[in-house]
């Protein structure tokens, strides 16, 4: 179980970007995700949901997304399989 703080929040964001993904908190009414634009890696998030919800949204995509793994130091990778075999409970 990973835990409710900032510095997990960051640890998730460093993880994404140095899978080369770019990290944005946007305003609005939308759930957070993935996309690919115009060939650039863009994930964006509620920047008005808790930081519990953030962790969990950002843990999602890392497990939706395709990664490249030879990006990632041995550090980072062992982080990135042990969010793939976390299971949420979202409501």
């Amino acid at each position: 179980m990973l835990n409710i703080t900032n510095h997990t929040l960051e640890k998730l964001e460093t993880l994404l970007r140095d899978l080369e993904y770019k990290v944005r908190y946007e305003k609005g009414n939308f759930k957070s995700g993935a996309c690919l634009l115009q060939s650039t890696k863009v994930v964006v998030v509620n920047k008005f949901i808790t930081l519990e919800q953030k962790i969990n949204a950002l843990v999602e995509i890392v497990k939706q997304v395709r990664a490249d793994e030879s990006l990632l130091d041995e550090k980072q990778k062992a982080f990135y399989l042990s969010l793939k075999q976390i299971k949420l409970d979202l409501e």
